[in-house]
């Protein structure tokens, strides 16, 4: 499958570089078999008493870090963790590390904070061993780290180097959900930014379920896609848990006659991943590198709330798989022509399952 067919010309003005005030009065694009122009406050009229929204409850950490090798800056963004004190990350430059050397993160703080290079990997990727483990690891990453803004939101230059994505105070608050919980996240769900406490309330009024998962999302989502032919692409995994709890609650819903309603493509790799052929979930803790192209037979999710992906981007592939490309790319010739707001601040969209 060649990689120009999920390309289109978008107008860089549209990309958000903040989030709608109040975040759930952003635009909602509602795709079935007409398009339909809502508000995301609108959202409990769009769905039916019984149906199930499922949340991720990752929490965004401030993974990217500054730090020197010897008298060489070097800059690291963490995207999945191996174990209490080692992480994967994407270091630039990464061409200068070699395993054996280290990284000083904080050469004048009274404690330190470093790592080794324990192994290289290719496109950037190294694994680090930190001095430190667990909740003194995350402790020293609130401390020291920044949170990682996607490439394409920009907050001009950094006076330490980070760069001219570099988060400040606000974005600490807007690149988080309500009901973010579980600390381990690199890039936020970004879906669910747009619940509020008033919303959810909504919801609950209206008799719409809900359920809880957890993906921990990686820095890989904001890579791209490199192969002419996308079944050549290779993802990174990332890792999540389906509770008991949650997976009987989504199963009680679809036999219900519910419609499970996925908050984002997080939840819905998680639970495709899980699903088994009949649709019926189980309880999972593990990774998933599942890539959804279109042919996919989707068997839990019916419908998809998710905002406005980059072109060629593995995620614009997976809506156009659940709602059809050429669906797809009317859906966004329409939400540009009609100046919708792209990316992770960006607007919303309702997707029926084709």
């Amino acid at each position: 499958m060649d990689i120009d067919r999920f390309d289109f010309h978008l107008p860089p003005e549209l990309i958000a570089q903040r989030p709608a005030v109040p975040r759930d009065s952003a635009r909602l694009l509602h795709v079935g078999p007409r398009l339909a122009d809502q508000s995301v406050r609108d959202l409990p009229k769009l769905l039916d008493p019984g149906d199930i929204l499922v949340f991720n409850d990752t929490r965004v950490i401030p993974a990217r870090l500054l730090g020197r090798k010897g008298a060489g800056k070097v800059e690291v963004t963490l995207h999945k963790r191996d174990a209490a004190d080692r992480w994967y990350a994407f270091a630039k430059p990464a061409k200068k590390l070699q395993p054996g050397d280290r990284i000083d993160f904080a050469p004048d703080a009274a404690t330190g904070f470093a790592a080794e290079v324990t192994a290289k990997g290719a496109g950037g990727e190294v694994l680090l061993s930190f001095d430190r483990a667990d909740a003194d690891l995350l402790a020293a990453l609130h401390a020291h780290g920044i949170m990682p803004l996607p490439p394409y939101i920009k907050r001009g230059h950094d006076p330490a180097s980070a760069g001219d994505s570099a988060a400040d105070a606000r974005d600490r608050e807007d690149y988080q959900t309500v009901y973010a919980a579980k600390e381990g996240a690199v890039a936020a769900p970004t879906a669910g930014l747009h619940f509020t406490p008033e919303l959810l309330a909504a919801l609950d009024a209206r008799g719409i379920r809900r359920a809880t998962l957890t993906l921990h999302v990686g820095a890989g989502t904001f890579l791209p896609v490199k192969t002419q032919q996308v079944e050549e692409h290779r993802m990174h995994a990332e890792v999540g848990e389906i509770s008991g709890e949650a997976a009987a609650a989504i199963n009680a819903a679809r036999a219900a006659g519910g419609k499970v309603v996925s908050v984002g493509t997080t939840v819905l790799r998680l639970l495709e991943h899980v699903a088994a052929e009949d649709g019926t979930l189980r309880a999972f803790a593990g990774e998933t590198d599942l890539f959804i192209l279109p042919g996919y037979r989707f068997k839990s999710v019916d419908r998809l709330m998710t905002n406005f992906h980059l072109p060629k981007s593995t995620l614009f592939m997976l809506v156009g798989a659940f709602a059809g490309v050429e669906r797809m790319r009317a859906a966004y010739d329409h939400a540009i022509a009609a100046g919708y707001r792209f990316y992770s601040y960006g607007d919303s969209s309702l997707l029926e399952r084709a």
